[in-house]
């Protein structure tokens, strides 16, 4: 069985769309699907999920130069979900802390 959902994307930006709009971001496995995405929300947290939106990022090119040229390469790329939940039900990411 591949883990779907691999980390949740905690950032200034994401937490503010969190706290006006109900929705959460996460980082998932690059071949999940929306609904097994909105699945392993559901059994994770415990809360019910109103739609899912997925975006593809491709990773950003890095240069750097060195005393034997230009050395070229990639970051990873990865695959994040945009989570809205139902009204008036919430995800404390610190709370497993």
């Amino acid at each position: 069985m591949k883990q779907i959902l691999l980390r949740p994307l905690v950032t200034e930006k994401m937490s503010a769309i969190s706290d006006k709009q109900g929705k959460y971001g996460f980082i998932v496995n690059r071949d999940a699907n929306k609904i097994e995405i909105k699945h392993a929300v559901e059994k994770s947290y415990g809360v019910t999920v109103v739609k899912v939106n997925t975006i593809n990022v491709d990773g950003k090119r890095k240069f750097r130069y060195t005393a034997k040229g230009i050395i070229e390469g990639r970051s990873q790329s990865y695959k994040k979900a945009i989570i809205k939940l139902q009204a008036g039900e919430t995800i404390d990411f610190y709370a497993n802390v």
